[in-house]
């Protein structure tokens, strides 16, 4: 009996181990391939250039205005790909009147770094003082747009600098509810992880207008999980489910309803 235990308890050991060192691995999935220029795979865009306050240099996409601009998007990405992933949804937001920044994360689309929780936030603070330094961007009318893992990011950034509005799609409340929706056989507990994203903890302190948009049929981030953060988060709010939506907009018809939603929700925004 006391063999079994003690056997138990070591194999227990083990899989915290092997938890710990390799769950950035399970969490952040940066594309190796070589990002296109910005004029061939977002037309009207120009190159941009990041600098974070720990001295890296991320590489970025600016879509100007094409008439008197509502708002400028900041895009901030999930765990996944690079920013020529984002063109489609970019140029979408563009031909709704906005001006965007796509960029990626550090280790992301040939930046230096290796992503992190606190590295991913250094990042979206330096795309937002990029923004503000422009002559053509207005720093009180700056969208969040936040994917996924960087619907997180989103929400750690409007905590401490509010957005116009802060958009939402496929949100989480936290990363360690939705490790144990994906690995249940895993020891997944806050105290466990390296990054936590806690966005549950931070939605209160958030005093920007919040729409959430979620998919009906997504698999990666189940509707719930975003509905749990919406609920938690103060007025004034929208909450949109996507009837036939996945966890990516990838269809032309699920992206234009997001847009929609989007232009409808800042316009109405002042």
């Amino acid at each position: 009996m006391w063999t079994v235990l003690a056997l138990a308890v070591f194999a227990l050991g083990v899989a915290v181990v092997m938890f710990w060192a390799m769950q950035r691995t399970l969490l952040y999935f940066p594309d190796g391939r070589a990002v296109p220029p910005a004029a061939g795979a977002l037309p009207g865009s120009e190159e941009a250039e990041l600098r974070t306050a720990d001295g890296l240099t991320l590489h970025a996409w600016f879509v100007p205005a094409r008439s008197p601009v509502s708002a400028t998007v900041l895009l901030l990405n999930g765990n996944a790909g690079n920013r020529s992933d984002r063109a489609p949804l970019a140029s979408s937001l563009s031909a709704a009147g906005f001006a965007v920044l796509v960029f990626d994360y550090r280790g992301y689309g040939g930046n230096p770094g290796a992503p992190s929780e606190t590295g991913l936030l250094l990042d979206a603070r330096a795309a937002h003082d990029y923004l503000a330094s422009r002559d053509d961007v207005d720093p009180r009318r700056i969208v969040y747009y936040g994917e996924s893992l960087g619907a997180a990011v989103a929400v750690a950034l409007a905590a401490e600098r509010p957005p116009l509005a802060l958009i939402l799609r496929s949100p989480f409340a936290s990363l360690a509810d939705i490790g144990r929706h994906h690995y249940p056989y895993l020891p997944i507990h806050p105290l466990l992880l390296q990054d936590r994203y806690p966005s549950i903890d931070l939605i209160g302190a958030v005093r920007s207008p919040v729409l959430v948009i979620a998919g009906a049929l997504d698999r990666v981030v189940p509707p719930d999980h975003s509905r749990r953060l919406y609920e938690a988060a103060p007025e004034p709010k929208r909450f949109v489910l996507i009837p036939d939506g996945d966890h990516n907009d990838a269809s032309p018809a699920h992206r234009r309803r997001s847009i929609d939603e989007v232009a409808r929700f800042v316009r109405e925004t002042r």
